[in-house]
């Protein structure tokens, strides 16, 4: 049996083909080659698809980045985003314990502790999700990290390194998942 764990920490990653204009196509998941929120641009940086296992696809995503902002910066105090479509149903009490597990291998207790709250308040918007469900992050610089589902904003928690700490999940020194880091953080 699959867990939603090992979903998460999935082991092996594809490669993307390119799709018309400039867009992602991932496993037959197609991703914008930009995304707009709160008047600022961002630009399609890189895609994959996350697996366990060899043969079981856990999700797709897409990460995006402001205009001009080179992937050795996706950590800063930058606009950003990431969609992940899920190919399997994911409780919500799972997300907010690997989101917990996986903030914690990126920062160290002290900055931990700092988050707490934000990670909390992250962690009670969660919802399930099932096969084609797609949530998105977007920071934006002074306004904060929208969490999304299906489009339909669930909330927004501000500060700049409680976003650094949640995008480093996917995009930091111990990501989930390294070759899906390589991947997001490669210009398309």
């Amino acid at each position: 049996m699959i867990t939603s764990r090992a979903i998460a920490l999935g082991l092996m990653v594809t490669w993307v083909f390119a799709a018309p204009a400039g867009a992602a196509l991932v496993e037959d998941v197609e991703f914008s080659d930009h995304y707009e929120w709160n008047g600022t641009r961002l630009h399609l940086n890189g895609a994959g698809v996350l697996r366990y296992r060899i043969f079981i696809k856990g999700y797709v995503t897409a990460f995006y980045l402001g205009e001009g902002i080179d992937p050795d910066q996706a950590l800063d105090d930058v606009p950003r985003r990431l969609e992940i479509e899920y190919l399997w149903s994911i409780p919500a009490e799972a997300f907010a314990r690997i989101t917990v597990e996986q903030i914690s291998r990126n920062v160290d207790a002290a900055m931990l502790a700092r988050l707490r709250s934000s990670i909390d308040r992250l962690n009670a918007l969660y919802e399930d999700v099932k096969p084609g469900d797609r949530y998105s992050l977007t920071y934006v610089p002074g306004v904060g990290t929208e969490l999304a589902l299906n489009g339909e904003p669930r909330g927004l928690i501000e500060g700049a390194e409680f976003s650094a700490a949640l995008f480093a999940i996917w995009i930091g020194r111990h990501p989930v998942d390294k070759p899906l880091r390589e991947q997001l953080l490669t210009n398309s």
